[in-house]
């Protein structure tokens, strides 16, 4: 399967280093490239791609108001951000807003392709430079009115806790199924369901939610 991919970043030289590197992939497909979120946006709605790489930080419309945009009007694409940003709570506001991943692009050449596979597939991708930030955020004291309490959440079942847990902690379908002894298929019917449960789009979404909710801990 080819995965059709479309970048938008500000850096000319940037856009064309990734393209020439994704290019040489035989499985992907550069759809077309954008300098700003106005145009990006534009683009993606002509193409809809199956993953959008998406710069944070650039003139004009942002990143992150851009992503809140085609979350919203193109929900079979991944976007996925690849910035330089290494702020938590960038990255906290992006996964809120329905990124499927966050990329540093520092990125080792394998990862990135690699995190590009994974993402079409659904799977959230995080820089792992990144996964002890993002604990960090969402475990941070609340105040006592505002703590959040895993009563609060939607009922999930005991088995839906223990792959929520997974879902924290950054694991594949496969490596969940393993670690319960059941199969795969059946992680990925119970990760539907919770998706459901929660009214949330992605598996990154399960995560945070979890974490500010308690549920992780429980």
């Amino acid at each position: 399967m080819t995965i059709r991919i479309l970048l938008i970043d500000d850096h000319t030289l940037f856009r064309s280093g990734i393209r020439a590197l994704l290019q040489r992939q035989a499985d992907f497909e550069i759809v077309d490239e954008a300098a700003d979120g106005v145009e990006g946006i534009k683009r993606a709605k002509q193409h809809r791609p199956d993953v959008i790489l998406l710069d944070l930080n650039m003139p004009g419309l942002s990143g992150l108001d851009a992503l809140q945009l085609m979350v919203e009007d193109l929900p079979d694409s991944a976007v996925v951000m690849l910035t330089v940003s290494e702020e938590a709570e960038e990255l906290a506001t992006a996964l809120r807003s329905g990124a499927r991943g966050y990329l540093l692009k520092n990125i080792e050449t394998e990862a990135l392709t690699s995190a590009i596979r994974r993402a079409a597939t659904g799977e959230p991708v995080i820089s792992e430079a990144m996964t002890a930030k993002l604990v960090q955020q969402f475990r941070a004291p609340c105040p006592p009115a505002a703590a959040p309490r895993a009563a609060d959440a939607p009922s999930l079942t005991a088995r839906e806790r223990d792959i929520v847990r997974g879902l924290v902690r950054g694991e594949s379908n496969k490596e969940i199924a393993r670690e319960l002894g059941v199969a795969e298929s059946t992680v990925k019917i119970h990760v539907q369901n919770i998706l459901k449960k929660l009214n949330l789009a992605s598996r990154v979404q399960v995560a945070v939610y979890a974490v500010e909710h308690g549920i992780a801990a429980t």
